[in-house]
């Protein structure tokens, strides 16, 4: 048995030494091809909360690697093979490494709680973005188990595709016509849920042109897996050619269009409408207050 267990420690090594270096490429292919989307970011917002993760990570490490550090020295001095390891049994009341280990998490704690309330308050998802150009209004609307996306200045919408210019702003007020969902965009900023009955705001804007991929970030029953949309970042004229399509669609979002929409089923490509009642997103909103109102109007 002692055979056994000495040939398998030593092992260990060589094991670490070959795994490190897959793991090493894993992580590095994972990263390039942008499946962390998170780290792989693609917008202000989401550059400033990636580096904010980064910065509060590295602070973590400064306590976290030392620890696993002197844990495994411990281990190794003191193991029951070592006859030479020197008792030290009042290194627990030793005021020096007291200090020590109190003093330096206190003051990383401390570091910590300042950046999260001076981003918290930078990075509030209602903060207008500064820029010199508008932000570009989009409604969105969380449906079972699709996304309506209303532009009201350009008078289109459409159903899980949303479009706009990069380097612009853009708003997004969100509401939810079916149960509490939430609204992602990972490569550009972090989540805001959708509610019913009232509205979140939401700021971004991509720093460059690409398609992006937008999901529900919360759980909404059978047809939640499917609930994902296309955030597509163009330029000014490719925008404005993709509105002018639009506004050619052969499908016009009527009250009646709305209320089959908004049934529980899963859309499988996108669609566009080239019109929509210019009040619809205040009386999805509204209908909670008076749930008979949208009711009245569609027929």
């Amino acid at each position: 048995m002692r055979t056994w267990s000495t040939r398998h420690r030593q092992l260990i090594p060589i094991v670490i030494a070959l795994a490190a270096p897959v793991l090493v490429a894993i992580i590095a292919e994972t990263v390039t091809h942008g499946q962390i989307a998170m780290i792989n970011s693609a917008g202000t917002i989401a550059d400033q909360q990636r580096n904010l993760l980064f910065i509060v990570t590295g602070l973590m490490m400064l306590i976290i690697i030392p620890i696993f550090i002197l844990t495994f020295m411990i281990v190794w001095k003191y193991r029951a093979t070592n006859t030479k390891a020197n008792y030290q049994p009042d290194w627990d009341r030793n005021n020096k490494l007291e200090i020590t280990w109190w003093t330096i998490p206190i003051c990383i704690i401390a570091i910590i709680a300042v950046l999260a309330w001076i981003s918290t308050r930078h990075l509030d998802p209602s903060r207008h973005i500064a820029s010199s150009q508008k932000p570009l209004v989009v409604q969105v609307v969380a449906l079972q188990w699709k996304w309506l996306f209303l532009y009201p200045d350009q008078h289109v919408a459409s159903v899980n595709y949303v479009n706009f210019p990069a380097n612009r702003p853009v708003e997004f007020d969100i509401t939810s016509d079916a149960p509490m969902n939430s609204f992602w965009i990972p490569r550009l900023g972090g989540q805001i849920y959708a509610m019913s009955g009232m509205t979140t705001k939401l700021n971004l804007m991509a720093d460059r042109p690409g398609s992006y991929h937008g999901s529900s970030a919360n759980i909404s029953g059978n047809g939640f897996a499917s609930m994902d949309f296309i955030a597509e970042a163009t330029t000014p004229s490719d925008f404005n050619k993709w509105v002018a399509e639009s506004r050619q669609s052969t499908n016009s979002l009527t009250l009646s269009a709305y209320t089959a929409l908004s049934r529980p089923t899963v859309v499988n490509k996108p669609l566009t409408y080239r019109s929509f009642d210019a009040d619809l997103f205040n009386q999805i909103i509204d209908k909670y207050n008076d749930p008979g109102a949208l009711a009245e109007e569609s027929n």
